[in-house]
């Protein structure tokens, strides 16, 4: 290698570790490192050039080779993990959503889980899995948050270790996708499987 395409290399691996830790959810490196760390403080040390290989380090372990051949691209495409996973919740409970028609009722779900996820989960109706309606809109937002992660987490045990870990810590520690039942994995893979087809389409046309 030419010391033009070396300096090249180590450039990139550069950038990709900076990428990486930046992305990181912080509570993350809080349990880590500190739980006590104000948000402040653990920005700083995120962001600093000297400490991010050791940050990397402390959460990869030796899982990852920034300088190495084999860094595949993110799962999620650099889309965030809670944004995939409201968007698989509000499937797995579009019977619930098309079912709530109120205007006050409507206006606080699209307010917690968004427009995106409430319209997405109504354009897939036919694909939902849960049959139990939840009629109170609070409730049924934090199921659709929490099956959706749950979906997430079985979708990625599939993945590589590297791929799946890191998609995860761009999660806060404590979501259902740290830790996701075994009896969601079938439904998982159609529901991430429409998912990835929308957030492709959106880096398409981006």
């Amino acid at each position: 290698m030419s010391f033009t395409e070396s300096n090249r290399s180590s450039m990139l691996a550069s950038d990709r570790l900076r990428e990486l830790v930046a992305s990181i959810h912080p509570s993350r490196f809080a349990a880590r490192l500190d739980p006590l760390l104000s948000p402040p403080t653990l920005l700083r040390l995120q962001q600093s050039s000297r400490l991010q290989p050791k940050l990397a380090g402390l959460l990869l372990g030796g899982e990852v080779d920034v300088s190495g051949a084999n860094w595949n691209e993110d799962l999620l495409l650099g889309h965030d993990p809670r944004r995939a996973a409201l968007l698989a919740g509000s499937i797995w409970h579009a019977r619930s959503v098309l079912k709530l028609v109120s205007r006050h009722d409507l206006s606080i779900l699209v307010e917690l889980i968004g427009a995106e996820a409430h319209a997405f989960g109504i354009r897939h109706l036919s694909s939902a899995v849960a049959t139990t309606p939840i009629a109170d809109p609070e409730q049924l937002s934090r199921q659709i948050e929490h099956d959706g992660h749950v979906c997430l987490g079985a979708w990625l045990d599939e993945a590589p270790a590297l791929e799946r870990t890191r998609v995860l810590l761009r999660l806060p520690v404590g979501t259902a996708a740290d830790n996701p039942a075994a009896d969601y994995r079938c439904a998982a893979g159609p529901l991430l499987s429409l998912v990835m087809a929308h957030l492709r389409t959106e880096v398409a046309r981006g």
